[in-house]
């Protein structure tokens, strides 16, 4: 089976997306489900740029981006796990494949430094 970063990446946006969904909206939700939204779905925007990046240096700094947008939302699933409890499971579930993520992306961008 062949490995699909791209799809996998898309994947947890969209898990994201339905997960929110499923969160009552109140003050202290609100900003931590948008700010959550945009970082996770971000990481698949930028991976998809980084694979139509004009050089190097721009597929590298795409990589990061992307890197970086999966370790904010590793911290706004543990802000949204402190603002519902119940919710705790589901978010570690998607913290740890954001931790994957993370670690997939700094392995990439390590790799085409090399190159």
């Amino acid at each position: 089976m062949k490995y699909d970063l791209e799809e996998r990446v898309g994947k947890f946006g969209e898990c994201i997306v339905d997960f929110v969904k499923t969160v009552k909206i109140d003050l202290i939700n609100k900003p931590i489900i948008v700010q959550l939204v945009k970082s996770a779905t971000s990481v698949g925007a930028n991976y998809m740029e980084a694979n139509q990046a004009s050089s190097k240096k721009d597929f590298i700094n795409k990589i990061r981006i992307s890197q970086k947008e999966a370790n904010e939302s590793k911290h706004w699933l543990r802000m949204l796990t402190r603002s519902n409890p119940e919710k705790s499971e589901p978010c570690k579930k998607f913290w740890q494949e954001a931790h994957e993520l993370v670690l997939i992306f700094a392995k990439i961008s390590r790799n085409s430094k090399q190159i």
